[in-house]
């Protein structure tokens, strides 16, 4: 699959042919499901926490005699039926961490990438670069490459021209700048287009192909 290569002036500079491997793999559904809940699952704290009858304050004492008092016998007044009592069947913290082998995630990466450019959402650039933070003039530019769509866009390393570059893009709407390293499931079918600049794409390959 050919792509055109843009530059940030939204003009046509060359083709580039894909790779096969990444952006025409076989999809297997399946396997993106598990990966992106996977994700999910692994971005849970689990830090919920409610106190039991033994870790709440007080009521060491038996409220009133077993018998005799025509009321319902109490042995505590920490009892879970007691206003300030414990809880019980409640959330306690837990570890909802999900394993996947390494080559299952990157087989549902390559699965996500090739639905991505089949529906033409891949975006080629021959490179990102900002002389300064300017929101304003990263907007005009993304506008001129992906129109009104959402977009992921991949840096290929973290240097200073990365730090300008997120600065620029961090107050836009539904735009999200991230290392190429750091492709994820998630962040990959949240956006509409993916703008890859030749040295992330260059990345991409290292890892998954």
């Amino acid at each position: 699959m050919k792509v055109d290569v843009l530059n940030l002036e939204g003009k046509k500079l060359r083709k580039v042919e894909l790779p096969e491997k990444i952006f025409a793999a076989p999809v297997n559904e399946a396997l993106m499901h598990q990966a992106f809940v996977r994700q999910l699952a692994n971005a849970r704290l689990g830090t919920h926490k409610t106190k039991g009858r033994s870790e709440v304050s007080g009521g060491g004492r038996k409220p009133w005699r077993q018998k005799g008092t025509g009321r319902a016998r109490q042995g505590s007044t920490r009892a879970a039926q007691w206003v300030g009592g414990g809880k019980i069947h409640t959330p306690k913290p837990r570890d909802y961490a999900l394993k996947m082998p390494r080559k299952m995630r990157h087989a549902a990466l390559r699965s996500a990438l090739s639905v991505k450019a089949a529906a033409q959402g891949v975006v080629l650039v021959d490179e990102l670069h900002a002389e300064e933070a300017r929101t304003r003039l990263m907007a005009e530019a993304m506008n001129r490459l992906v129109g009104e769509s959402s977009v992921l866009v991949l840096v290929p390393e973290k240097d200073e021209n990365y730090e300008r570059f997120v600065r620029s893009v961090n107050n836009l709407p539904d735009t999200k700048a991230l290392l190429a390293s750091y492709l994820n499931i998630r962040d990959l079918l949240q956006y509409d287009k993916l703008l890859l600049p030749l040295k992330s794409l260059d990345a991409l390959v290292a890892i998954l192909g």
